[in-house]
């Protein structure tokens, strides 16, 4: 009970971010990996969190060493936790995995009985599979591999309702050893098979002589198996695929050595069959850009795009929707700070939208799924602003890249923050939005709608009805960010346009879209400042913020880009 006290003083509550994102508070750094969606569509997650003494103890440790004894247990340190939430987004359990040294937990499935399997390691080097029944209790639990150093990268389901580990494991130098089977380098691809009562069936290796990693894996409708991997060698990262039968029997393999530097990520199985991997690669500049495969299980690729980013970007894990369209999260970052990325493709794998979550530290997303009413959920870590301590995050997502708020009973007794704006938003403009001048979301943006207030190809100049409108819905903004100044931290104008501009090339037309996307962002905060008295001036000196989407956040309707529609401006209170 003691234990359990002190969890809730330091957890402190669940508090809505910025962007409708659900920080979960703990003492000390905490993770989550990846995401699932139980049969009472509560959502359960998997990742760790640190655990340490707190106050004092009956016992006096004289060496650092008796203490790394009994740490050892893992009573404390790093362990695999389980947290799940209500439908509300309350917290209705979580657990810690009771086992015998620090460990990691990576990877979460559901069992037809509503359990769990999940999979990780512990830091000695040994690879764990555990069975959780539909409260998170463990029915069994497995540590299993080499004598040697041994990584999991993900537990995927199988259709006889077994799981396959993927990892990588140390080349061993014994030829006795009866895991040895052909690398002699630094690692080898290292898979296991389990069936659905944990009996391991079979675990073998596979690689060159160079550095192998197993990333990822997936079943093929014939009962075959396609994974990715990366071999490393002289500063070289190349991409292996291989396909193996049931029983680990290599079909196929195949090497790609590319002159540019490439990691694998991610390989889905999709709806028609085919496979899909995601790839970051770095571009002529040095900056990771997100890189899309598609192709059948003889090897033939039917699509390979390349999306390019103004920032530096990666994904983790991808997700297709039933009508064949995509959600990715992963992780976007400048020289300042590392925000929480979320991309959805259409079935060209051509980017439809893409929102970037976070503050002014580390956020981001490692895994994503799709739940039955179509949303999505995202997790992964936060780090706050100030602060060194990792702490488990997650947002609830819409097909158009929004977030949608958790409804969570605030300590207080209190709605969130971004209830009350948002209700008071709706209020203060209910005329603006009734002429459908203007739409405001639950994220706090307020987006010009109107054909009238909507920019021509190429013009960033405010026409007079623009000038217009914007002097009189100042009128109600400044007063209203007055009245609201404790709870707003900001306000950021948003420049946006379509993604035609002539017959240019792309990275022409691309860097020209975001130059004009900044002067219409700028001519708005221009024309609002000038309204202002100096007084007024003085205090939106601490709040104003000009930003500019190139054609990133372009309008989409009947699956086709509205470029009318997309050459607008938003507006945005950011709250603290």
């Amino acid at each position: 009970m003691k234990y359990i006290l002190i969890f809730f003083i330091f957890y402190n509550a669940l508090y809505a971010k910025q962007d409708y994102t659900l920080t979960l508070h703990k003492p000390f750094n905490s993770v989550l990996y990846a995401v699932t969606q139980n049969y009472d569509d509560t959502i359960s997650a998997i990742g760790y969190s640190n655990q340490y003494k707190q106050g004092s103890t009956s016992r006096t440790y004289t060496s650092a060493f008796d203490y790394l004894e009994n740490a050892s247990q893992n009573l404390f340190g790093k362990k695999s936790f389980l947290v799940t939430l209500k439908k509300d987004g309350g917290i209705k359990y979580e657990r810690f995995a009771n086992i015998n040294d620090f460990n990691e937990m990576l990877s979460i499935l559901k069992t037809p009985q509503n359990g769990y399997f999940v999979g990780g390691y512990t830091f000695n080097g040994s690879l764990l599979l555990a069975k959780l029944d539909p409260l998170g209790h463990l029915l069994f639990a497995r540590k299993f591999g080499t004598k040697n150093y041994d990584r999991m990268n993900n537990l995927i389901p199988l259709s006889d309702g077994g799981v396959l580990a993927v990892g990588s494991s140390t080349t061993s130098r014994d030829t006795y050893d009866p895991m040895f089977r052909t690398g002699l380098g630094l690692n080898d691809i290292f898979l296991t098979r389990f069936d659905k009562n944990g009996k391991m069936l079979w675990s073998k290796k596979y690689g060159t002589q160079y550095d192998d990693r197993g990333i990822d894996a997936v079943e093929a409708y014939d009962g075959s198996i396609v994974v990715i991997a990366s071999t490393t060698y002289d500063k070289h990262h190349d991409v292996t695929l291989m396909r193996i039968g049931e029983n680990g029997n290599k079909i196929w393999l195949e090497h790609f050595k590319l002159d540019i530097f490439i990691q694998p990520k991610k390989i889905i199985k999709l709806h028609d069959n085919n496979f899909l991997t995601v790839l970051s690669q770095k571009n002529n500049i040095g900056k990771k850009q997100i890189r899309l495969i598609k192709f059948d299980l003889q090897k033939n690729i039917l699509v390979d795009n390349t999306i390019h980013t103004y920032y530096e970007s990666e994904l983790s894990d991808i997700k297709e929707y039933a009508n064949s369209t995509f959600i990715a999260v992963g992780q976007t970052r400048d020289h300042y700070n590392t925000d929480a990325l979320v991309m959805v493709l259409d079935n060209r794998l051509e980017m439809l939208c893409q929102e970037h979550f976070g503050g002014k530290n580390v956020d981001l997303f490692n895994g994503v799924t799709i739940l039955r009413n179509s949303n999505a959920i995202a997790v992964g870590l936060t780090i706050p602003n100030g602060s060194q301590v990792k702490n488990m995050y997650m947002a609830k997502l819409q097909s158009n890249c929004s977030a949608i708020p958790f409804k969570i009973q605030q300590h207080s007794g209190k709605t969130s923050l971004h209830v009350n704006l948002y209700q008071a938003l709706i209020h203060t403009f209910s005329k603006e939005i009734a002429k459908k001048q203007i739409n405001i979301k639950k994220d706090l943006s307020i987006s010009f709608i109107e054909s009238k207030l909507l920019f021509h190809a190429g013009v960033y100049q405010l026409n007079n009805y623009q000038k217009n409108f914007l002097k009189e819905i100042s009128k109600k903004l400044i007063p209203f960010l007055k009245h609201h100044k404790k709870e707003i931290e900001g306000l950021e104008i948003i420049g946006h346009t379509s993604s035609e501009w002539e017959s240019t090339p792309f990275d022409t037309g691309y860097k020209k879209n975001m130059q004009l996307s900044l002067k219409r962002a700028y001519s708005v905060v221009s024309y609002l400042f000038d309204l202002q008295d100096t007084k007024t001036k003085h205090y939106l000196t601490s709040l104003l913020k000009a930003s500019g989407y190139s054609y990133a956040k372009k309008v989409i309707k009947n699956n086709r880009e509205d470029k009318k529609d997309s050459r607008r401006i938003v507006i945005k209170i950011i709250p603290r």
